[in-house]
């Protein structure tokens, strides 16, 4: 009970990138403007999605709560990584707030990585059997498509962040990172974690490798349909609506990847850092920058919406 109590009074704090307050500013500017930048982007994109019925298909569906998740993913990180960059590292977080980020980050990070094997499927349908495109993906199956995502990344973070803090934590309070990522949090902990690092690595192995294997597989059905489209307009046309997802599925499961599934022996705090800085800052904002650039339909939206503007 003494230790349960010890525990419930620990403070964590995160190492700053640097000792210098004139580097941090100047990291915390970059990660401002990139935080602000995800945030215009992504809520760009989910506003366009909902005010133009020319966008109301499952595709844009899709891509609307994509961007969605992504803002709330970015925000469950950002707040917090900006004050401790002013602190230069003084702005504590309790345990359970550190829980509590743990597991919002887990869930819109998971339902994430689901949403866009949802998309690939969505692709694989619209390509491959174009003619029952709308009776095979119908408004209720899309909904439950996109509940089912968020009820596999509740039911990915809850279990993985009640294991993670059941563990004791004494006098190390420092957490290499900028927020509260189960790898770094673990290396904190006063006890054994090897069954903790193995139960991550099993779990995230199934979570990405499922979806990735399901994205893989709709990806091969495609480009067999694709080479069989006669007309090279046909084939182009067919191709620009999946590059996009392409693109941003290398992004989020290379990263993600490289972070959960990296052998413990070879995990190096600052390298773990870097690379969450892409899927935590970077990507959520190329996502609508690809999107955007890539999509002929979703152009045509920003040009529209900017027209109204100007006349306005």
């Amino acid at each position: 009970m003494e230790g349960i109590n010890k525990t419930a009074k620990v403070q964590f704090f995160f190492r700053p990138f640097s000792p210098d307050p004139k580097v941090q500013m100047v990291i915390f500017v970059a990660f401002l403007v990139m935080y602000l930048s995800s945030l215009g982007g992504n809520a760009t994109i989910a506003v366009l999605v909902q005010l133009n019925h020319s966008l109301h298909t499952p595709m844009y569906f899709f891509l609307a709560n994509l961007a969605v998740l992504e803002i709330f993913y970015t925000s469950s990180i950002a707040p917090l990584a900006l004050a401790n960059l002013l602190s230069m590292g003084k702005t504590p977080i309790s345990i359970a707030g550190c829980g509590a980020q743990m597991f919002f980050f887990v869930f819109l990070g998971g339902a994430d990585c689901v949403l866009l094997a949802v998309m690939a499927y969505d692709r694989f349908v619209a390509i491959c059997y174009p003619l029952r495109y709308t009776v095979l993906m119908s408004w209720s199956l899309c909904v439950e498509l996109m509940a089912g995502s968020l009820a596999l990344g509740f039911l990915l973070s809850l279990p993985l962040t009640m294991l993670i803090f059941h563990l004791p934590f004494c006098h190390r309070n420092e957490i290499y990172h900028f927020y509260c990522d189960m790898p770094a949090v673990m290396r904190l902990a006063c006890a054994d974690t090897r069954v903790h690092r193995a139960a991550l690595y099993i779990i995230s192995f199934i979570v990405l490798s499922i979806p990735l294997s399901l994205i893989s597989i709709s990806y091969v059905f495609i480009v067999i349909a694709i080479v069989r489209i006669r007309s090279a307009e046909g084939r182009q046309r067919a191709f620009s609506t999946c590059s996009s997802h392409i693109l941003v599925v290398l992004l989020q499961y290379g990263c993600t990847s490289f972070i959960y599934l990296s052998p413990s022996s070879t995990y190096s705090p600052e390298m773990g850092r870097m690379v969450s800085v892409v899927y935590t800052f970077i990507t959520p904002i190329l996502n609508p920058l690809i999107y955007s650039m890539r999509n002929k339909e979703l152009r045509g939206a920003v040009r529209k919406a900017l027209r109204k503007l100007e006349v306005e």
